[in-house]
């Protein structure tokens, strides 16, 4: 590829009149999409559960332009009844949104829980982000255009969910594993509401992506790769290029899943790419699915 054909954020049009929420926004990925999102005239929300770094991120951003449309909502993805309140209190004031990027994640914490007991990287990556999508469903539905971007991991391929297991109590805990299993249950999160949407062409897109290898604050609890993104790691404003790309771009279509171009997808420009062959799994998939809507409560309206 080029580099006139390397995408990048001179290839988003103007967003204006859109709204969009992006988890997990105070840093990282899901910071820079904020931040150029909001520059192309987008209203954005960042959603996180720590209100100082949300404002410092929005002064940030304030900063740089003035002008940008930017706020800040708290959101707990590990506590349901915090998702809960976020989706109301959005839904209180906004009668549309056009993109919901549901970035925020953990990454290979030590064991720990969330606020209703499942294990926390399962909890917060899959299930908060399948009930606060849920929650949202309607709103985005009944909005014309709509995207639902999911951030997967090319760790979806150290994934193999244990449904005998779910909590991690039967087992001896490894963080990578069950940081892949959540990251997987993204994809099957992804292909499974995009197959229970169908082919209308009025229906939401739901894409996946993942950012390569980029250094982020999310693998503060791995001094392995702490010390490897010094010599491995992409820029951030880079990592945020799949994210981007599949928010926005004209030609995307539901299902498809974008991450680098470049040697093992750890590096590069955003094209579409392939998800393993286990993510694929219908039946895995649609288990899942059912599994989340009795954990969580929660029951898309289609």
């Amino acid at each position: 590829m080029t580099k006139r054909q390397q995408w990048n954020t001179e290839n988003i049009s103007d967003q204006k009149g859109k709204v969009v929420i992006i988890t997990g926004s105070s840093s990282g990925i899901g910071f820079e999409a904020a931040r150029v999102l909001a520059n192309k005239n987008a209203e954005v929300i960042i959603a996180v559960r720590n209100q100082q770094k949300g404002d410092d991120a929005l002064n940030k951003i304030k900063s740089q332009n003035s002008s940008a449309n930017i706020k800040v909502m708290l959101l707990d993805l590990a506590n349901l009844m915090s998702i809960k309140t976020f989706a109301d209190n959005f839904k209180k004031k906004y009668t549309k949104l056009d993109l919901l990027i549901n970035n925020a994640g953990v990454m290979m914490p030590p064991y720990g829980k969330t606020k209703e007991g499942f294990e926390l990287q399962f909890g917060t990556n899959h299930l908060g982000h399948f009930a606060l999508t849920g929650h949202l469903f309607e709103l985005i539905k009944k909005t014309p255009n709509s995207r639902i971007v999911n951030i997967s991991s090319s760790a979806h391929n150290w994934g193999n969910i244990d449904f005998s297991d779910l909590t991690w109590e039967n087992r001896k805990y490894k963080t990578g594993r069950s940081y892949g299993d959540s990251k997987i249950a993204n994809l099957y999160f992804t292909y499974e509401l995009q197959n229970r949407l169908g082919d209308k062409i009025s229906n939401p897109a739901v894409t996946a992506v993942h950012p390569g290898w980029t250094a982020t604050e999310l693998q503060r609890h791995s001094s392995v790769f702490s010390f490897l993104n010094r010599f491995l790691a992409m820029p951030i404003w880079q990592g945020a290029l799949p994210t981007l790309r599949a928010a926005t771009d004209s030609n995307v279509k539901s299902g498809d899943y974008f991450g680098p171009d470049g040697f093992q997808e750890r590096r590069g420009y955003p094209v579409k790419v392939e998800s393993n062959k286990l993510s694929h799994d219908k039946e895995i998939a649609k288990k899942l699915w059912g599994v989340s809507e009795d954990l969580t409560g929660i029951k898309f309206k289609f």
